[in-house]
């Protein structure tokens, strides 16, 4: 059996190949590292290394997870982080054959994500207080989100060097540090250039100085951050839809499709890797054509009236 001081120099070898050859970010490398922290807790209970797992190891693994009450999505990604690091370790030559090659993910059902009426993302960006010091960023903050349909972690990271305004569009660094142009709207610049003038009055740390959004610390803006001014101003509406930043950017993908937007260009705008992964849109712009039918067609409503009639006769 291989030594414990051995399988952490493996760790972190499989750190570097998650930073360097999967180009993954931080978060993303410490959410693998903390799956695979997850088997070797549960190895070590079954007194089994993890050089010698089988594949019968990997499912029982599999089988605790659902017992602890782990939904299926979060069971998916631990089971994805377990196979990346097998995958690693035949790679590099630590073990011959890779026991979670036949290893089976749970069925995850079709979530289709909350979104927003037009309606709703005006009435949020009006109640932002103006008056405020932070109120004409908070409102810039809401307008790139849907206008632009940026991951909150690409807003809280957008720089002043990556803005293009005059060309009408900005660079974004996703994941995997993969870059993609973005058109902005006239409105989404206005708004930029109006938050700019309290920028110029705003302290900013030294190194800090071309992020586009800065907190009260003069730092870029943190992710917890923006959560609490959406949530905020949702409870001030009266929002009874759960939403966070990535509704913004759902409601920004749905409103492209259901105004004739091809897929490849939704695909593209986001930075989904895979046409796969915008598909979804497509399934929410059909269950929303459906309402729309069951709603407004004849056959529909005249059936709906017999109904109510037959009822009230009895």
């Amino acid at each position: 059996m291989k030594s414990k001081e051995n399988l952490e120099q493996i760790l972190k070898k499989y750190k570097q190949y998650l930073r360097l050859e999967k180009s993954l970010s931080s978060n993303t490398v410490q959410a693998y590292l903390n799956d695979v922290n997850k088997l070797f807790q549960y190895l070590e209970g079954k007194n089994v290394h993890p050089y010698d797992v089988t594949l019968e190891h990997l499912e029982n693994f599999s089988a605790n997870l659902h017992d602890l009450g782990i939904q299926a999505r979060s069971q998916a990604r631990i089971l994805s982080g377990i196979r990346s690091f097998y995958h690693h370790l035949v790679m590099d030559d630590y073990i011959q054959t890779d026991p979670s090659e036949l290893l089976e993910s749970p069925q995850i059902g079709l979530h289709l994500p909350e979104v927003l009426t037009l309606e709703e993302i005006d009435n949020l960006i009006e109640q932002v207080d103006l008056s405020s010091k932070e109120g004409q960023r908070n409102r810039t903050i809401l307008e790139i989100l849907y206008s632009c349909g940026l991951r909150v972690s690409e807003l809280c990271n957008l720089k002043l060097s990556s803005l293009y305004l005059d060309e009408k569009f900005i660079k974004v660094e996703g994941k995997g540090s993969k870059q993609r142009l973005v058109p902005i709207s006239p409105r989404a610049i206005r708004e930029l250039q109006l938050y700019f003038i309290d920028r110029n009055h705003t302290f900013i740390k030294e190194g800090y100085e071309d992020f586009v959004f800065i907190s009260k610390r003069g730092k870029n803006i943190s992710r917890i951050m923006v959560f609490h001014i959406i949530k905020e101003l949702a409870d001030a509406i009266g929002l009874k839809k759960t939403i966070s930043p990535h509704t913004f950017r759902h409601s920004f993908a749905t409103h492209l499709l259901e105004g004739g937007a091809n897929l490849r260009a939704i695909q593209c705008m986001l930075g989904h890797e895979s046409i796969g992964t915008t598909e979804i849109y497509t399934h929410m712009d059909t269950n929303r054509l459906r309402s729309e039918i069951i709603e407004h067609h004849p056959r529909n409503r005249t059936f709906s009236k017999r109904n109510t009639d037959d009822k009230q006769k009895w």
